[in-house]
C-alpha cells in the first residue's frame, strides 16, 4: 500500500514538533552563547520583543498577535516572497487542535480508505495485526502538532500551550506556508488525484521543505530563539511517545517532508536561490525518486505510469462467487477497528489501487532488511510502478505490485532484496523457485521466479527484465499461477 497515502491530511498545514527539533539542531547556533545563557538565564534577557508569559486567553492572543507581524516581516524578508495581505492568527486549545485533526482526517480520507490504509499496513508487515490506523493517528498528530495554517480562511494557528516566544520558529514556519499560499496558491493540492500518492508526498516535500529551510535561516539569525523554544517545550514536558511507537513506516513519512524536502529544497537554494524554490511550485517535483535524487528532478526524468486490470471478477470466478460489474457494486462501509466477522465482504473486491514510489519501496525492504543502504541501493533505480489491494470473504487479502526499473540490472537488485526480505518476515516458509519450461536448463538472469508458502498465504516474486511483479496473498490455499499473467 502506498505509504504516502496515509498523510492525505493537509500536511501542508501542519508543523510537527519533532520537524522543529531537528531543524534547531541544524542551524547554525553558537555553543558557547548558549551555555551562557543556561548557567546565567538573566544574561540572555528578553530580546526581540519578548513579553512575560500572558495569563489570560485574551492576553496571549494579542501577545501572538503583535508577535506576527515581526515575524511575518523577517520571514517575508528571508524567504524574499513579499506580504500580499495581513495574515491572522490565534492561539488553540489542545481540544481545539484535536478537533481539527480529527475533521482533516474524516474530509482527507473516506472510512474505505482508512480501512484500506490499515489493511494494507497489515498485509505488508509494516503494522501489527492489532493496529488501529485512524485512532493512532489522531493520538500522533494530537501530540505532534504545535501549530497549523488554514489555507481556506487565511489563518494560522498555534499551540496555546508554549509560550509565543518559544513558538516564534514555529511561526516561522506556519507564516513561509502564508506566504506560499498568497503566491502558490495552496488549496490547488487539497483535492490530489487519487493513486497518485507519492507524487503528492513529493509535493509536500517541497511545501514542507520551503518552510523548514526558512525556519532554519530565522533560528540562525538568533540562536537564542531555539533555546528559547526548548525552554518551552521542557516547561510544558512535550512528550514524543506517540512517535516513537508510531509503526516505522508511518514515523519516517510523516516526517519525510520535513527531512528529505529540507534536504532537497537546499540543493535547489544553491542552484538558483529562491527564485528557484519559487519556480518549483509551477515545476513540481513528481516523484519521490526527484526528491531523494534531485539531479532527477533537474533531468525533469518522469516516472512511468503503470496500470492493473480489477482482477476481482477473476477472484471472484475462481472462489466460485457471482461477478458483478465493478461500477454496480459497492464495497461495505468497514470500521477502522479490528474488523468483525459480519464486516468482512461476500465477494473480493478492490479496495486499493496507487503507487508505492522509490520511498515506499524503501520503507517496505527495510522494515525486514534493517540496514538502510541496501535497501536505499536496491529501491533506487525506480521507474514506476503500480499496486493493488483486494479484501475478500474472511478477511482473505491480496497485494499485487508490477514495477519497471531504468535497467534490468536495478530490477535485478530490487527483486532480490526482495526476496531476501519475504526469506527474512517468514522464515518458515516452504520456498519453490520455477524456472520458464524453455529455459529451464540454463534460466537467464533476467528472468527468475521465486515462491513460498507462508503461514499468512502464498507469496510469488516475478523478474522479467526489467519488470518485478509481487504478489502477496492470504488464505493459503488461493492458487496464484493465473495471476502470475499480470
Amino acid at each position: 500500500m502506498s505509504l504516502s497515502k496515509n498523510f492525505r491530511v493537509p500536511i501542508a498545514s501542519l508543523v510537527v514538533i519533532t520537524a522543529v527539533l531537528a531543524a534547531i539542531f541544524t542551524a547554525p547556533s553558537s555553543l558557547s552563547e548558549t551555555e551562557r545563557s543556561l548557567r546565567n538565564p538573566k544574561s540572555a534577557g528578553r530580546s526581540e520583543g519578548q513579553q512575560a508569559p500572558a495569563t489570560t486567553s485574551a492576553a496571549r492572543n494579542a501577545a501572538l498577535i503583535s508577535a506576527t507581524d515581526e515575524v511575518l516581516k523577517e520571514t517575508s524578508n528571508l524567504r524574499q516572497l513579499p506580504v500580499l495581505q495581513p495574515v491572522q492568527s490565534s492561539t488553540e486549545s489542545r481540544a481545539e487542535i484535536e478537533r481539527m485533526i480529527v475533521k482533516n482526517l474524516d474530509t482527507g480520507m473516506t472510512v474505505a480508505e482508512t480501512h484500506a490504509a490499515e489493511i494494507g499496513l497489515k498485509k505488508l508487515g509494516l503494522a501489527s495485526a492489532d493496529f488501529q490506523y485512524r485512532a493512532f493517528m489522531i493520538r500522533l498528530l494530537s501530540e505532534q502538532v504545535a501549530g497549523y495554517y488554514d489555507p481556506k480562511v487565511k489563518q494560522f494557528h498555534l499551540a496555546d500551550w508554549i509560550d509565543v516566544d518559544g513558538q516564534r520558529p514555529v511561526m516561522a514556519h506556519e507564516l513561509t506556508h502564508a506566504l506560499q499560499d498568497q503566491h502558490f496558491n495552496l488549496r490547488r493540492f487539497e483535492h490530489w488525484p487519487k493513486s497518485d500518492s507519492d507524487a503528492q508526498l513529493a509535493t509536500h516535500a517541497l511545501i514542507e521543505g520551503d518552510a523548514t529551510l526558512v525556519m532554519i535561516l530565522y533560528i540562525a539569525n538568533n540562536p537564542m530563539r531555539a533555546l528559547a523554544f526548548l525552554k518551552s517545550l521542557s516547561a510544558t514536558g512535550m512528550s514524543t511517545e506517540e512517535l516513537a511507537t508510531a509503526p516505522r513506516a508511518l514515523r519516517e513519512t510523516l516526517l519525510f517532508p520535513y527531512q528529505e524536502g529540507t534536504a532537497w529544497t537546499r540543493v535547489l537554494y544553491k542552484q538558483g536561490g529562491w527564485e528557484q524554490v519559487s519556480r518549483a511550485f509551477s515545476e513540481l517535483p513528481q516523484s519521490t525518486e526527484q526528491i531523494l535524487h534531485p539531479e532527477k528532478y533537474f533531468a525533469h526524468e518522469a516516472p512511468m505510469k503503470l496500470s492493473l486490470r480489477d482482477i476481482a471478477p477473476l477472484l471472484n470466478a475462481s472462489a466460485g462467487k457471482p461477478v458483478k460489474d465493478e461500477k454496480s457494486s459497492k464495497p461495505a462501509r468497514i470500521s477502522s477497528l479490528s474488523p468483525h466477522p459480519s464486516s468482512f465482504p461476500a465477494a473480493w473486491h478492490r479496495i486499493d489501487y496507487d503507487v508505492e514510489g522509490e520511498w515506499g519501496f524503501y520503507l517496505i525492504l527495510d522494515q525486514f532488511l534493517k540496514s538502510p543502504s541496501e535497501s536505499r541501493r536496491a529501491a533506487a533505480g525506480w521507474g514506476g510502478d503500480r499496486y493493488e489491494i483486494y479484501e475478500g470473504p474472511n478477511g482473505a487479502t491480496l497485494f499485487v505490485s508490477t514495477s519497471l526499473w531504468d535497467t534490468q540490472k536495478d530490477a535485478r537488485e530490487f527483486f532480490d532484496a526482495y526476496v531476501k526480505r519475504t526469506e527474512l518476515r517468514y522464515p518458515d516458509a516452504e520456498t519453490t523457485t520455477v524456472a520458464d519450461s524453455k529455459t529451464a536448463t540454463s534460466q537467464p538472469m533476467s528472468q527468475q521466479m521465486t515462491t513460498w508458502k507462508t503461514a499468512e498465504g502464498p507469496v510469488s516474486v516475478k523478474l522479467d527484465g526489467a519488470r518485478v511483479l509481487i504478489i502477496e496473498a492470504s488464505p493459503a490455499s488461493m492458487n496464484i499461477k493465473s495471476l502470475l499473467k499480470l
